[in-house]
């Protein structure tokens, strides 16, 4: 990635940021296109042209998470596809600049902030397209490792679907416990029991 493309990639995760911690602390209604650009110190007009709404812009993150398990998948060298999978998956939930620039001062409040945000459905939407194009970009990229034609074989289509649900629970029960699990161990969990073929736990 040349300079100009990573400093786009640089305003783009900003941009998606300060939408997400704008919602959390003031709600979603509460949030203007203005504020967002102000809080990544750009223009308005330089977030028009990364979004075209405030839900897409907090959705990007997902998205970038998620194309970049893709992009990691076809990096990875010779190994096991889960063992892969789950090396492409973890570095993506890992706090990234933009996140550094504004730490989260209350984790508790963070998540109950999140929490009402996520359950907008204006948001809802938008998140599930964004995992739409994230999952046709994982399955190509399983395709691409396995040498499997994803236009014929099932298979690259039910692991992109398989990583996608792992990754979304492990986001759900990470809001969901009190105090919140670390995402690193939820999703090393989710991909190891996905790998054992999900055997029945033992109470």
């Amino acid at each position: 990635m040349g300079l100009r493309e990573r400093k786009k990639a640089e305003t783009r995760a900003s941009l998606s940021w300060a939408a997400i911690r704008l919602t959390v602390e003031r709600g979603f209604d509460s949030v203007k296109v203005e504020d967002i650009a102000e809080a990544a110190g750009v223009s308005p007009r330089t977030f028009n042209n990364y979004f075209s709404s405030k839900g897409e812009a907090i959705a990007a993150r997902h998205l970038d998470r998620c194309l970049g398990i893709a992009e990691a998948l076809r990096e990875r060298p010779a190994e096991p596809l889960w063992d892969a999978v789950l090396h492409s998956v973890l570095p993506q939930f890992e706090p990234d600049a933009a996140v550094a620039a504004h730490p989260v001062p209350d984790a508790a409040q963070w998540t109950a902030g999140v929490r009402v945000m996520l359950a907008e459905p204006v948001l809802q939407g938008e998140i599930l397209r964004a995992g739409a194009i994230a999952e046709a970009e994982i399955a190509a990229a399983v395709a691409d490792r396995t040498g499997i034609d994803p236009q014929q074989d099932l298979y690259p289509h039910l692991v992109a679907s398989a990583v996608m649900a792992a990754t979304n629970a492990a986001m759900t029960h990470h809001l969901r416990t009190d105090p919140p699990m670390p995402m690193s161990r939820l999703l090393t969990d989710a991909f190891t029991l996905i790998a054992a073929g999900l055997p029945t736990p033992t109470p």
